[in-house]
Formats: structure tokens, C-alpha cells, sequence
């Protein structure tokens, strides 16, 4: 009982009906901004901290 081709058409089209095109367009974009975000604040790994809080880590360890 899974969902088939036909099946993903339809809430495509009911989807798109709903939304409109340029409002999906403008969600793809913004998920891809966060998504690439994301995998750039994991790339980092905490490299870039602001120097608040590296005074903070200082203070801390005093």
C-alpha cells in the first residue's frame, strides 16, 4: 500500500494548485540557502566564533 506515480501526480498538481509556481520556486530557494548554510556550519566546525565569545572562553578558563 505505498503510493505510485499516479498517485504523486495528482498532490503535485493539487500542490501547485495550491501554492502556485512562483511561491514554490521562492521555497526551493530558500531551503537551498539553508540547506547550503547548514553544510557550511558543519564544514566549519566552530572555526568562527566571534571574538565575544572567544573573550568569554578566556574569562572562563581564569
Amino acid at each position: 500500500m505505498g503510493f505510485s506515480i499516479p498517485h504523486l501526480l495528482v498532490v503535485l498538481v493539487i500542490v501547485l494548485a495550491v501554492f502556485g509556481t512562483k511561491r514554490l520556486k521562492n521555497l526551493g530557494e530558500d531551503l537551498g540557502a539553508a540547506i547550503n548554510g547548514f553544510r557550511k556550519a558543519i564544514k566549519d566546525g566552530g572555526k568562527s566564533q566571534t571574538p565575544a565569545n572567544n573573550d568569554e572562553d578566556i574569562e572562563q578558563k581564569h
